[in-house]
């Protein structure tokens, strides 16, 4: 396995969504059952929110050297899956007359408290990040493991929440850096120009009549000159400068 190709490994994110589905895997199959959910569905919905987390993350990391746009989207996805699945653990509460946890209860404090490791591989990087996904759950188990649906399905709204606010703080930094450095799709064209400056500077193209910088062909697309080809100045759209090819 090339390290390189899986830096999502090493996203706390991707680690807690992870925790998180395996958390509502074992919650579906001890508390729903063919009396509260006899078709099956709450099941299939629930666990697929929670699978569909760690899956977009992972995506919209892998998408990073090539699409900053599609990881952002795919992240926030992961966001919203989640928050459908927070919602499905509120609604539990409420079926059974209780409400969440105050964040000002000793039970919301002693799960809040809880602080996950970092991760530490070396080598035999899915081996290492399987065993601490599993050491990060069982930071939790007194929780996740009650046999009071209530204990646990508080403690996963709790978890939730946090994710949701990790993959927003996430999604503020891909932005941030995607207005630095931009996409792919503009990192495309700023090649495709200084290619094309280039070729223009080796064929002796004129200046620009405006700002001076050396003009690139171009091609008419609309207008009563569409299909015919004229020198645009290689700065635009900063500058509008054109000449007619003689």
């Amino acid at each position: 396995m090339q390290i390189s190709n899986f830096g999502y490994y090493w996203l706390d994110t991707w680690i807690m969504a992870n925790v998180v589905y395996l958390a509502t895997q074992d919650f579906c199959t001890r508390f729903l059952n063919h009396t509260n959910d006899p078709c099956g569905r709450q099941y299939d919905q629930m666990t697929m929110a929670a699978r569909s987390a760690p899956a977009n993350i992972a995506e919209g990391n892998s998408r990073h050297s090539t699409s900053k746009e599609t990881e952002m989207r795919l992240t926030d996805v992961a966001r919203a899956t989640l928050s459908e699945l927070a919602n499905d653990y509120l609604n539990w509460l409420l079926h059974h007359e209780q409400v969440p946890w105050s964040i000002h209860s000793a039970e919301y404090a002693q799960v809040a408290n809880v602080r996950p490791e970092k991760p530490n591989y070396q080598d035999d990087v899915l081996h290492q990040s399987s065993i601490h996904i599993l050491r990060q759950k069982h930071l939790f188990d007194p929780w996740l493991l009650s046999d009071d649906s209530i204990k646990a399905a508080n403690c996963l709204l709790v978890l939730c929440n946090r994710l949701i606010m990790m993959l927003g703080k996430q999604i503020e930094n891909q932005l941030s850096t995607f207005r630095e450095e931009g996409g792919f799709t503009e990192a495309l064209t700023a090649e495709r120009l200084a290619h094309r400056t280039e070729q223009s500077k080796q064929a002796d193209a004129p200046a620009c009549p405006l700002c001076g910088k050396p003009m690139i062909k171009r091609m008419a697309k609309k207008g009563i000159n569409s299909g015919k080809e004229f020198w645009s100045c290689s700065a635009y759209p900063q500058c509008n400068g054109t000449r007619n090819i003689i």
